[in-house]
Order: C-alpha cells, then sequence, then structure tokens
C-alpha cells in the first residue's frame, strides 16, 4: 500500500515548495511535470503552467509529461482523461506510482523548484480548489439594498470592510474544511474497499483449507499459517475498541441484496 493522502501532499510541497492541500490538484498535470524535472533535469518548465483553472489548459501540462515519458522510455500509461477530471481516487493512485518512480530514480543533491520555473507556482487556490465568495454577488446585494433604502427613506446600516473581509475569510475556510473533510471520507473510503477485497479472497483460501482438512486431505502449514496472520491482523482491534452490536432486525451480510 502507497504513501497516504496527507504523506504525498507533504512531500511534493517540500520537494516542489508549493502549498497545494489536495492531491486533486495534481490533476492540472503541473506538480507532475515539476516532480520529473527534479529526477531528470530536462522538462520544459517555460511551458508548464502552473495557474490555469479549464480542462483544456491541463492537457497543455500533460502533453509536456508525456513528451518526457517518450523521451525517457518510460514504460507508463497517463491516464490523461481521468486525471484531468480532478477525481481523488484516480489522481491518488497514479501520484503513489510517481512517488516510487521517484525514489527509485531521484539523483540526489539540491533542487531549486522555484528557479526552475520561474515563479512562485501553484498556491492552494489555483485548480481543483472551492470557488472563493464571489466579490459580484455581495456588490449586487448592496446595490439592492440602497435602492430599498431610497425608497423608504430609511438609511441602510453600513457593513464595514473588515466585517466584509472577516466574512470572506470565514466563508473560505470553512469551504476549505468542507473540502478536506470530504476528502479523507473518500480515502477512508478507498482504503477501506481494499481491506475488504483482501478479507474476501483470504476467507476464501481460509475456506478452501477448511474443505480440504475436513475431507482428510493434506494442507500447506505455511500457507495455513499466512493466512491466520493476516486474519489476525485485520481483525486486531484497538484497547477499547468495542464493535457494535449488530442491530435487530437487520439481516447478515449473506442474506443481504
Amino acid at each position: 500500500m502507497g504513501e497516504s493522502r496527507q504523506e504525498l501532499i507533504s512531500w511534493m510541497n517540500d520537494l516542489l515548495q508549493l502549498s497545494l492541500t489536495r492531491v486533486e490538484q495534481c490533476g492540472t498535470g503541473a506538480p507532475l511535470c515539476q516532480i520529473f524535472d527534479s529526477i531528470f533535469g530536462d522538462v520544459p518548465m517555460a511551458k508548464v503552467k502552473f495557474n490555469v483553472n479549464s480542462e483544456y489548459q491541463y492537457i497543455g501540462n500533460f502533453k509536456v509529461l508525456q513528451a518526457v515519458f517518450l523521451h525517457h522510455k518510460i514504460d507508463k500509461t497517463i491516464p490523461v482523461e481521468r486525471l484531468t477530471k480532478c477525481k481523488f481516487q484516480d489522481n491518488l493512485e497514479f501520484l503513489q506510482w510517481v512517488k516510487r518512480f521517484w525514489d527509485q530514480y531521484y539523483p540526489g543533491g539540491d533542487y531549486d523548484p522555484i528557479a526552475r520555473r520561474k515563479g512562485p507556482g501553484m498556491t492552494s487556490s489555483t485548480a481543483a480548489a472551492p470557488p472563493a465568495p464571489r466579490a459580484a454577488s455581495v456588490v449586487s446585494s448592496r446595490k439592492v439594498s440602497s435602492s430599498s433604502a431610497s425608497a423608504t427613506g430609511v438609511a441602510p446600516r453600513n457593513r464595514t470592510p473588515s466585517t466584509g473581509v472577516q466574512i470572506a475569510q470565514l466563508q473560505a475556510e470553512s469551504a476549505a474544511l468542507k473540502e478536506q473533510a470530504e476528502g479523507l471520507e473518500r480515502e477512508r473510503d478507498f482504503y477501506f474497499n481494499k481491506l475488504r477485497e483482501i478479507e474476501i479472497l483470504v476467507q476464501a483460501v481460509a475456506d478452501e483449507d477448511a474443505a480440504l482438512a475436513e475431507s482428510g486431505q493434506e494442507i500447506n502449514a505455511e500457507k495455513d499459517l499466512l493466512i491466520k496472520q493476516v486474519q489476525d491482523i485485520l481483525y486486531t482491534t484497538e484497547d477499547g475498541f468495542e464493535i457494535p452490536d449488530q442491530a435487530d432486525g437487520v439481516p447478515d451480510d449473506e442474506e443481504t441484496f
């Protein structure tokens, strides 16, 4: 199992001196291009666009990346169509592969990412980030309020600029936290499904061995021990954790359709 979302984001930010907050931001292609530049040092970074916000511009970055793969004979298909949708799971799986490649081929030494891209690069608000509160809506609301006040002869209470800025900041922080929580839920579900598949596979092998033992046939002792060890890991719980009782009237998994 590869690195987690947070580990990958921290690694990219340290390597590239960026302020990424989500794996989905790799869907722009820009961070991926510079990761390979840190390995080979020959990626045409002038062609890589960091501050982009459309799928068409993302594809331009991935064309640069595909050229790098072709030049260095990297035998890996880049799923451009899926990555540019900026979905969590697709970008996480590809980024995990990129990290393994980087661990194997990074030459070491100092790498100056800012000098290579000639700019600060992507920030947390660039590409695939939650939209900021629209100032136009605020201005429109104020115009409507002013018109209503003129008609009624009642002067509206003006909101101080500092209050408006604070509200905008709180709204942005709230949107970012919501997006972070959704990302954590997607990551949890992704790894849970992986573990569930392993559990089903292990249980099938265990059932097969049990059937062999009942029929008097010899089973592989090493394989049987390995299966038991994997099951011990899967079913071990933390101290104080209690598995909730099954609710009355809820059918077993075998009876669920």
